[in-house]
């Protein structure tokens, strides 16, 4: 019975046991969730840095947009001064423009004066022209009457031409009979000479 009593004892005990290994088993699981749950939290932490890190990028980026932008704004305004000073150029060059003008027509004036007394200068020329073409008339007539006598001459000189021309055809004519009655002679010289030295190799 004690026997048993003990038995039983230590069954509890051994229960017992297994339940403090349980709980032990539990509590390491715990201590493993707990870990987990702290990686978790780290990893959390690690995400909410990176989050952090890519807002302050954001942020950088955002203050580097904002420079650009600022920097465009500069560009804008440098443009803006260099378009006004271009109208301010413009507007100079504008006004020149009317000075050249009022110059031009100033000196178109005088030039119209100048045509003016050139024009009066040039009737002068003209009377005087008309009083040097009547000369001019009369030393063409007297010129035409010449060039006639040197047509004169010319035909002449060509009917001589013609002459020459003539007497020297006759010429290469007379030259070409003469080399026809060469070719003859040279034929006839061949031929007898043809002839021989057939005569010659019958002989032989």
């Amino acid at each position: 019975m004690r026997e048993r009593e003990r038995e039983r004892e230590r069954e509890r005990e051994r229960e017992r046991e297994r339940e403090r290994e349980r709980e032990r088993e539990r509590e390491r699981e715990r201590e493993r969730e707990r870990e987990r749950e702290r990686e978790r939290e780290r990893e959390r932490e690690r995400e909410r840095e990176r989050e952090r890190e890519r807002e302050r990028e954001r942020e950088r980026e955002r203050e580097r947009e904002r420079e650009r932008e600022r920097e465009r704004e500069r560009e804008r305004e440098r443009e803006r001064e260099r378009e006004r000073e271009r109208e301010r150029e413009r507007e100079r060059e504008r006004e020149r423009e009317r000075e050249r003008e009022r110059e031009r027509e100033r000196g178109e004036e005088r030039e119209r004066e100048r045509e003016r007394e050139r024009e009066r200068e040039r009737e002068r020329e003209r009377e005087r022209r008309e009083r040097e073409r009547e000369r001019e008339r009369e030393r063409e007539r007297e010129r035409e009457r010449e060039r006639e006598r040197e047509r004169e001459r010319e035909r002449e000189r060509e009917r001589e031409r013609e002459r020459e021309r003539e007497r020297e055809r006759e010429r290469e004519r007379e030259r070409e009979r003469e080399r026809e009655r060469e070719r003859e002679r040279v034929q006839c010289f061949l031929s007898a000479y043809g002839n021989l030295i057939i005569l010659f190799s019958l002989t032989v």
